[in-house]
């Protein structure tokens, strides 16, 4: 099993450390190349438009909707 991955990032001009297991992190990499976009305007995104109001959550929401086809 993988373990945590911090990361920090600035989000919307904000300074914010994420953190979360790897597979998100290369899965949220490959959504933001696919949609020519970079990690943290992905993350802003998803941070906007999220109902769940922990980032880190709303990240795993966001990843596992996509690779269930219903992003």
């Amino acid at each position: 099993m993988s373990g945590m991955q911090k990361r920090s990032m600035t989000i919307n001009g904000h300074r914010t450390s994420l953190a979360l297991e790897e597979p998100f992190w290369q899965a949220l990499t490959e959504i933001a190349a696919e949609r020519e976009v970079s990690l943290a305007g992905l993350v802003a995104e998803i941070d906007s438009t999220a109902a769940h109001p922990n980032l880190a959550s709303a990240i795993r929401c966001a990843v596992l909707a996509r690779y269930r086809g219903t992003a």
